[in-house]
């Protein structure tokens, strides 16, 4: 006869219990990205019509703090353009289009 072994109960929780964020520190980190979105946005908004015409679905890394943009035909590449200008500082990037996105939800 064959012993049986007893099963395993399924631990649940979270991997890292200590990196636990409170809800206050989530609010506050949602609401600067919110900010920061914005400086770009408006950045991007201001540049766009400029750029849109002649190179249509491009992309464009803007640096909110400086007001400088790159852009490049590959996503990859203006973001390395900002990076090497301004490595310490975050960006963000920008399709060329009239939603500043790419693809559908």
């Amino acid at each position: 006869m064959t012993q049986l072994t007893p099963k395993q109960s399924v631990r649940r929780g979270r991997i890292f219990p200590e990196r636990t964020l409170s809800s206050e520190e989530l609010a506050r980190r949602k609401a600067e990205d919110e900010v920061f979105y914005r400086r770009c946005r408006a950045i991007f908004e201001r540049v766009c019509p400029d750029w849109i015409e002649d190179h249509y679905g491009w992309y464009i890394a803007v640096e909110p703090d400086s007001g400088d943009y790159f852009i490049d035909e590959d996503n990859m590449q203006a973001h390395k353009k900002a990076i090497e200008k301004y490595p310490n500082t975050r960006h963000c990037v920008f399709c060329l289009n009239e939603t500043g996105t790419t693809g559908t939800i």
